[in-house]
């Protein structure tokens, strides 16, 4: 599948929501995709935002692609120093991460821009807080003043739309609640679900690059 039929699915998605396609942001995930790869699917049809799993992988890429690089993936507090480097960090998922986040943009002079990751479908295998553990979680992350939370970050269960769609209703009204503008949800296989029930940062990377 191309870029642009990629997004023409989702100004459908939108369509079908009766929201505006303006309101929706295709990341692409780049991982384990060659410079010239990224170059000829993506960059070819406009200065997308990309999306990386992997701090080391998205530094060498850096270095010979401009681009609005977001980290996608879990990210590790030895490799905190390297949050500057990126437009988004949509994996806030410790308080810990978030201290050691803190202490990087005071260093650097800057607020540093997050999404809180949640774990909705209370998978054990997979990072974020939990639902019941937002008001605290978040309260104290907004007091840090080199921190800029945007919105939310959810990876749902793998499983059928019935699901799914649930997770990603459940944050959109996560998102209202707090006040937060972003909802960062949807993947290759669910993105269209994602946009109908309110994304505005879909991270799709496969249906990119296979045709």
């Amino acid at each position: 599948m191309s870029l642009p039929e990629v997004l023409e699915r989702i100004a459908l998605a939108c369509q079908r929501a009766g929201r505006d396609p303006k309101e929706v942001r295709l990341v692409a995930v780049t991982k384990g995709r060659s410079v010239e790869e990224i170059r000829e699917r993506v960059l070819r049809y406009g200065a997308f935002p990309l999306g990386e799993s992997r701090v080391q992988e998205a530094l060498k890429k850096m270095e010979l692609l401009q681009a609005e690089w977001h980290l996608v993936g879990p990210l590790q507090r030895n490799k905190a120093k390297f949050a500057p480097r990126f437009h988004l960090i949509h994996s806030l998922d410790s308080l810990r991460l978030a201290e050691a986040l803190e202490g990087v943009g005071a260093k650097a002079g800057m607020r540093l821009r997050v999404l809180v990751e949640v774990n909705l479908g209370r998978e054990p295998q997979k990072h974020g807080f939990l639902e019941e553990e937002l008001p605290e979680a978040l309260a104290r992350v907004r007091e840090m003043p080199h921190l800029e939370v945007l919105g939310f970050m959810t990876v749902p269960p793998m499983g059928p739309e019935g699901v799914v769609r649930p997770i990603f209703r459940r944050l959109s009204l996560l998102a209202d609640r707090f006040g937060l503008p972003e909802r960062s949800m949807g993947m290759s296989q669910d993105y269209e679900w994602a946009v109908e029930e309110g994304a505005t940062m879909v991270r799709v990377g496969r249906a990119l690059f296979v045709d």
